[in-house]
C-alpha cells in the first residue's frame, strides 16, 4: 500500500496544439516547477533522445524551467537524485516503460516523487505514472519486461481520451470510422481490473497533492460497474476518482 503524502504531479494528456493551450501548458507547468532550477526531462518515450530534449526546451521558452536530459549522463541514476524535479515526455508508452525497466528507474523515479520532486508527465508520460500502463492507447513496438509502471498516483489515465465513435474527411464527405471507442476499450480493461481510469480530453491537466486531483479542462471518470462520469475545469477528486 503506497502512503501517499503530500506531494506535487502535473499530469497532462497532450493535444496542446492551440495558442490557447500552449500559454495554459507554459503556465502551469512554470508553476509546478516553480522552485527549480533544473528539472530532469526523460525523453525515452522517443528513439531520438537529444532532439527531443532540445525540442521540449525550446517549447517551454526562456522563462520555464531549465531541462536537463537524463542522456546527457553516464549514469541515470546519479541524475534522478541530483535534479531538483521529473519531466517524463510523451510518445509511445511502451518504448517508455520498456526503457525504465531496462535501466532500473522504476523504483528510483518513485521515490524521488514520492519525498517530494515536482513531477510532470504528459500523455506517455502520464500514463506511466499511473499503477500500470495497462490504459495506452499505444502500439505495443517493443516488449518491456512488465506492464507495471510507477504507482504515483492511485487511479489509470488513458491519455487523448474523446467520447463516442470517430468520425473523418474522406475528401469532402465526413464518414464514420466505426471502430471501438474508448469507453469501449476502458470497459474491456475494467473486465480485469477494478482501478478506476481518467479518461483525460486533449488539453487537459491533473495537479494531484497525493490525496486529491484538481482538473484543468475536461475529463470522464470510469468507474467499473458504473456510469461514466463527466468532468470539468475545477473538478475536485480523491484517488478513487470521486467528487471531494
Amino acid at each position: 500500500m503506497v502512503d501517499y503524502k503530500a506531494i506535487r504531479v502535473l499530469l497532462g494528456s497532450g493535444g496542446i496544439a492551440t495558442e490557447e493551450r500552449r500559454e495554459t501548458y507554459r503556465e502551469i507547468v512554470s508553476a509546478n516547477f516553480h522552485d527549480c532550477q533544473d528539472v530532469l526531462f526523460i525523453p525515452y518515450a522517443s528513439h531520438e533522445h537529444s532532439e527531443y530534449t532540445l525540442r521540449m526546451q525550446e517549447f517551454l521558452g526562456s522563462e520555464g524551467p531549465r531541462l536537463v536530459g537524463i542522456e546527457s549522463f553516464d549514469d541515470p541514476l546519479s541524475a534522478i537524485s541530483g535534479m531538483d524535479g521529473i519531466y517524463v515526455g510523451g510518445g509511445n508508452s511502451f518504448l517508455l516503460i520498456d526503457e525504465l525497466h531496462q535501466k532500473g528507474l522504476i523504483g528510483p523515479i518513485r521515490e524521488r516523487v514520492l519525498s517530494g520532486a515536482p513531477y510532470l508527465g504528459v500523455s506517455a508520460g502520464a500514463n506511466v505514472a499511473c499503477p500500470s500502463m495497462k490504459t495506452t492507447n499505444d502500439m505495443p513496438i517493443t516488449l518491456p519486461p512488465s506492464f507495471y509502471s510507477l504507482g504515483i498516483v492511485p487511479f489509470q489515465i488513458n491519455p487523448h481520451y474523446h467520447p463516442g465513435k470517430i468520425h473523418f474527411m474522406e475528401g469532402d464527405v465526413l464518414t464514420q470510422h466505426y471502430g471501438e471507442s474508448r469507453a469501449q476499450r476502458i470497459a474491456e480493461f475494467h473486465r480485469a481490473s477494478d482501478t478506476p481510469v481518467l479518461g483525460m480530453w486533449e488539453g487537459s491537466f491533473v495537479q494531484w497533492d497525493g490525496n486529491r486531483g484538481i482538473l484543468t479542462g475536461t475529463a470522464t471518470a470510469f468507474r467499473k460497474g458504473e456510469e461514466p462520469l463527466r468532468m470539468e475545469t475545477g473538478t475536485v477528486f480523491d484517488g478513487a476518482l470521486c467528487h471531494v
